[in-house]
């Protein structure tokens, strides 16, 4: 019996995964629930991104939140006004968020969009905003000329690992090669039906 993990458990081993996806016209499409609405990001909205993230554990204070949007969009607003968007609720407030991105290391050679910082407010999930969340990224990709995508995301967030897989997404061919350990974490939590090849392992 495995015991019970949060969906961004820092007891679970660490690895970086990377997922992907052939076809982003093969991606299933859902939609916001009732009250829910996109919008594209705004120069001034670097706070509320940070704070969404916070909230979703991605980051422990605000000044780790400054240094990872330091890393990812610093001077990007002219792309950002495409490419991120948040989930804004009937009161106006901000509660996910997600980016139509690419590699920002310029490493990643396959022409494929990159899904970046899925996240949605601790207290917002489990609404039913995630899949949206993926789902509105890839259809901006598309529209921006993509017609595949990777997405990133680590073995201690393992639940969105799962989910990225019920989307369509699969283990990117090198990533498995590298960290194929990781990958066995996520069989052992999950025993996702695409995972199949995988041996189970400790998690810990």
């Amino acid at each position: 019996m495995i015991k019970k993990y949060d969906n961004y458990d820092k007891r679970i081993r660490f690895y970086k995964l990377l997922l992907e996806m052939d076809s982003i016209d093969e991606a299933p499409q859902y939609e916001l629930p009732d009250g829910y609405e996109f919008v594209f990001y705004q120069p001034g909205d670097r706070d509320t991104w940070i704070e969404i993230e916070q909230s979703a554990k991605e980051f422990d204070s605000y000044e780790d939140g400054r240094k990872g949007w330091k890393k990812y969009f610093e001077g990007k607003d002219h792309e950002l006004v495409n490419r991120m968007f948040f989930i804004v609720n009937e009161d106006g407030k901000k509660v996910g968020t997600a980016s139509a991105f690419y590699d920002i290391y310029g490493k990643d050679l396959s022409g494929a969009g990159w899904v970046h910082w899925v996240s949605v407010r601790r207290e917002y999930q489990g609404q039913g905003l995630a899949r949206p969340l993926i789902s509105h990224a890839l259809k901006i990709l598309k529209s921006l000329g993509y017609t595949k995508a990777k997405v990133p995301t680590q073995t201690i967030t393992w639940l969105a690992c799962k989910l990225y897989l019920d989307f369509g997404f699969y283990p990117e061919r090198e990533n498995v090669k590298e960290n194929l350990d990781g990958w066995r974490v996520i069989k052992t939590l999950t025993n996702h039906p695409k995972l199949e090849a995988f041996e189970p392992t400790n998690i810990e």
